[in-house]
C-alpha cells in the first residue's frame, strides 16, 4: 500500500478532484515548500563557503598635502588611483565546513520530507471529510424518506381520531416520532455544513455540496489489506524519514563544533595595479600582489566552544529521543488503523443483522397494532429503533473506509515528490 500513488488509490474521481484541488491550493503545504526553498538555499549558502572567494575593486583617492611637501612635489594634491582582484579561501583540513553543509542538507532533506508528511496528512483529511460528506448525505436521505413515512402515519392516525376510531394520545405520540425525524435532519444538515466549511480550509477555496454525486459505496476505498505487513513499510513514512534526517543533521553540528577547537587555515591573495593617473592605471610598472596565508588557533574563548559543543551533543539526543517517539507513533498508528477495520468489519456485520431484525420487529409491531392487540408506542419504539440502527450502519460503513485511509496514510501513504521538489538542492 505503501508504494501506491495516491490517484491510484483513491480512485473516485470527485475524490481524485478534491484532493488535486487541496494539493494546489492548500496554505499550509504552500508554505512547506516556502521552507524546503529556503533550506535549499542555505545549502548552497554553505556548499560556497568550501569553494575560493573572489572579489575585485577600483578605487581613487586624492590627498591634499601640506605647503613643505606641495613645494618638494610641486603640487599641493596627490591623485591615486587602484585596481584589485582579491581572492580568499579557507582549507577544511578538519571538516568544519563540510560538516556545516552536510547539516544544511539535512535539514532541507527533513524538510522535503517535512511536505511530503504534510501532503499525506493533507489527502488523508480531505479523504475523511469526503467521506464524512458522503455519510451526511445518505443519512440525510434516509431521515427525509423516514420523515416522510412518519409524515403519512400522523396524518393517517390523525384522520382515525377525526373519526372517532383512534385516540389523541396516539397522535401526540406519531407528532412526537415526526418532530424528532425534523430535528435529526436539522442536526445532521448543520454538521455538514460545518464539515464542508472544513472541507473548504483544507482545500483552500469554497466546496459546493452539489459537487458531490457518489455515494459510499461507489467510493471505491474497500482495497483487501494484505497479511503479514512487514514492518520495514515503516521507512516509508515521512515523519520518520525526517526524524532521521534531523538526527543525521546534528551529528553533523556536533561535527563542526569539534572541528572549531583545531587550527583553520586561509589563504588570502590579491593582485592589481595602482597609478598616479587613470590612463596609466593598467600601464607597465603599476602591478602589485600580496599572498598571505594564516593559521588561527583558538586559545581562550571564555568556554563557548565548549558550550557549543555540549548544545550540539544535547541536540543529538533530543533528535534521537523524537526519533524513537516517530518509530514508535508509526507502529500504533498501523496498530489503530488495523484494530478499526476489524473491529468496525465486525460491527458492521451486527448490525446489518440488528437491522433485519428490527424490521421484522416493526411488521409485527404493526400487525399486533392493526389488530387491535397492542397500543401505538409499540410500533413507535419499533420503528424508533430501526431508524437509529439505520443511521448507525451508515457511519459504521464510514468510518470502516475512513479507517483503510487512516491505514493508508499511516503506511506513509503514495505521495511522490513533484519534479521541482527533488533530492538534489
Amino acid at each position: 500500500m505503501a508504494r501506491i500513488g495516491w490517484r491510484d488509490f483513491f480512485a473516485d474521481p470527485e475524490l481524485q478532484a478534491l484532493i488535486g484541488r487541496a494539493l494546489d491550493n492548500n496554505r499550509d503545504l504552500q508554505a512547506a515548500a516556502a521552507r524546503i526553498e529556503q533550506a535549499r538555499a542555505g545549502v548552497r549558502a554553505r556548499g560556497a563557503d568550501l569553494a575560493p572567494q573572489v572579489s575585485g575593486s577600483l578605487g581613487a583617492a586624492k590627498i591634499g598635502l601640506p605647503d613643505n611637501l606641495s613645494l618638494l612635489l610641486g603640487d599641493d594634491t596627490l591623485t591615486s588611483y587602484n585596481g584589485l582582484l582579491q581572492t580568499s579561501w579557507e582549507i577544511d583540513l578538519f571538516g568544519r565546513l563540510r560538516s556545516l553543509r552536510a547539516a544544511a542538507l539535512e535539514q532541507y532533506l527533513a524538510n522535503a520530507e517535512a511536505r511530503r508528511g504534510l501532503a499525506t496528512s493533507l489527502i488523508g483529511q480531505v479523504a475523511a471529510g469526503y467521506l464524512a460528506d458522503r455519510e451526511y448525505a445518505e443519512r440525510l436521505a434516509l431521515a427525509r424518506d423516514t420523515l416522510a413515512n412518519r409524515e403519512r402515519s400522523l396524518h393517517i392516525l390523525t384522520r382515525r381520531y377525526q373519526v372517532g376510531s383512534g385516540s389523541n394520545v396516539e397522535v401526540t405520540q406519531a407528532e412526537t416520532l415526526r418532530t424528532q425525524a425534523v430535528g435529526e435532519i436539522q442536526a445532521i444538515e448543520l454538521a455538514r455544513a460545518q464539515n464542508l466549511n472544513a472541507l473548504a480550509l483544507l482545500v483552500g477555496e469554497p466546496v459546493a455540496e452539489s459537487s458531490f454525486r457518489h455515494d459510499l459505496e461507489q467510493v471505491g476505498l474497500d482495497q483487501p489489506i494484505p497479511a503479514g505487513l512487514p514492518s520495514a513499510l515503516l521507512v516509508n513514512r515521512p515523519d520518520i524519514v525526517a526524524a532521521e534526517h534531523q538526527l543525521r543533521r546534528a551529528e553533523a553540528n556536533i561535527g563542526a563544533a569539534r572541528a572549531a577547537f583545531l587550527p583553520s587555515i586561509s589563504l588570502t591573495g590579491m593582485a592589481g595595479s595602482t597609478s598616479g593617473d587613470l590612463d596609466g592605471l593598467f600601464g607597465t610598472g603599476t602591478g602589485l600582489w600580496l599572498f598571505r596565508p594564516s593559521i588561527s588557533l583558538p586559545i581562550f574563548t571564555a568556554g563557548k566552544l565548549h558550550a557549543n559543543l555540549r548544545l550540539s551533543e544535547a541536540q543529538r539526543a533530543e533528535m534521537l529521543a523524537g526519533y524513537d517517539k516517530a518509530i514508535q507513533s508509526a507502529f500504533r498508528d498501523v496498530a489503530d488503523a488495523l484494530a478499526q477495520r476489524r473491529w468496525l468489519a465486525e460491527q458492521i456485520a451486527t448490525t446489518e443483522q440488528a437491522i433485519t431484525a428490527l424490521a421484522e420487529r416493526l411488521r409485527l409491531a404493526q400487525l399486533r397494532y392493526d389488530a387491535g392487540r397492542s397500543a401505538y408506542l409499540e410500533v413507535l419504539d419499533a420503528e424508533r429503533d430501526r431508524f437509529s440502527t439505520q443511521q448507525k450502519l451508515i457511519q459504521l460503513r464510514r468510518a470502516w473506509l475512513a479507517s483503510g485511509v487512516a491505514l493508508y496514510a499511516a503506511l506513509g501513504g503514495g505521495f511522490p515528490e513533484p519534479e521541482s521538489q527533488g533530492r538534489n538542492p
